[in-house]
């Protein structure tokens, strides 16, 4: 999941769950969401005009 979201930084977690079942792990949308909080992990906010 790490790898994935830092070579993604635009992918929240339900496109990062879509790809981490692709690569044939499965895992619980609640349980990886609950995993990207622990890890800090959030979708770079794009600055304003």
């Amino acid at each position: 999941m790490k790898a994935v979201a830092a070579e993604r930084r635009r992918f929240g977690y339900r496109r990062i769950h879509v790809m981490v079942e692709r690569q044939g792990i499965v895992i619980n949308l609640k349980k990886l969401r609950r995993l990207y909080r622990e890890e800090k992990l959030q979708v770079r906010r794009r600055s304003g005009r």
